[in-house]
């Protein structure tokens, strides 16, 4: 066994968890290069199928580090119900890895157009309505019960605001939480390009406010990221290419104090950097929570 094998293998570690977002440019690196990491994280939909190569790594992978599936396909806002083929395919990567975490987000990503159900290849908002929060609960229970476990539900990154809303976005959460059992994912930097992007003059305020808006027990994970950055009056997006900014390192120290050792995520999904630059965000993630948290609270 490599050395970095034994470092992933090594559990438990006390304290928050910490993990990244596994890429296909660091599957070598995972398995080679010693990173002391307490997680990693894939998007579901890239294992699906039987055999592979992409589920044999995976697999791999698993027998060193806790894996955590994090799906982007689900549309749990859709009209449309979840496709017949999606579930059983999840259930089954789920089956295979035994993933710490599953999650998905607040979204929708199906329509009907010309007769035909079309996907959107992108994650897209729904409106905070009774009509949206109903339909989101019947698909969160139907995903739970085929699962068998409880499912995180991730904030969006919004480039535009709805109209129709009957509650705010906390509002909304709180509420598929209470009528689901579901968890939350917060997504800190998500929250920190809705807030610069709506014009918001104290972005800090108004994140705690946000977090201090949802029920602390329903918070099962945080994802932190960096973004590109844009001139003044330019629209920010969240891109997941740059190291986690400055803002959003104090937002996650807010976030510890609110919820405790929260697993946490480092997410780089564009412009990938080196295997060692992206293992030492975590790091940095680490110090932040044993600063903030007394160390195994």
């Amino acid at each position: 066994m490599s050395e970095a094998l034994k470092v992933g293998k090594e559990k438990p570690r006390k304290g928050t968890a910490i993990g990244v977002g596994l890429r296909h440019a660091h599957f070598r690196d995972v398995l080679t290069a010693p990173a002391p990491l307490d997680f990693v994280e894939v998007h579901s939909e890239n294992f699906f199928g039987k055999g592979g190569a992409a589920r044999a790594f995976l697999l791999e992978v698993a027998q060193y580090y806790p894996v955590s599936l994090h799906s982007t396909a689900m549309g749990l806002g859709s009209e449309s119900a979840i496709p017949d083929s999606y579930m059983p395919e999840l259930k089954r990567l789920a089956e295979d890895v035994e993933p710490c975490l599953i999650s998905d987000h607040v979204a929708f990503s199906r329509a009907e157009w010309l007769g035909h159900i079309v996907h959107s290849g992108d994650l897209l908002p729904v409106v905070f309505d009774r009509e949206n929060l109903f339909r989101m609960v019947a698909n969160i229970d139907h995903v739970q019960k085929v699962l068998g476990r409880r499912l995180l539900l991730e904030n969006l990154s919004a480039y535009l605001t709805l109209p129709g809303s009957e509650m705010s976005e906390t509002e909304f959460l709180t509420a598929l939480t209470q009528e689901t059992g579901c968890g939350l994912l917060v997504d800190l930097n998500n929250l920190y390009v809705n807030a610069k992007n709506q014009g918001v003059e104290n972005v800090e305020r108004y994140v705690r406010r946000w977090l201090e808006s949802i029920p602390a027990e329903a918070v099962g994970e945080l994802h932190l990221a960096g973004c590109s950055p844009v001139a003044a009056g330019e629209l920010m997006i969240d891109d997941h290419a740059r190291p986690v900014a400055d803002e959003v390192w104090w937002l996650y120290a807010f976030a510890l104090e609110r919820f405790g050792p929260v697993p946490t995520l480092i997410e780089w999904d564009n412009d990938l950097p080196d295997w060692q630059v992206l293992t030492a965000e975590a790091e940095k993630a680490r110090k932040i929570a044993e600063e903030v948290l007394p160390y195994g609270h």
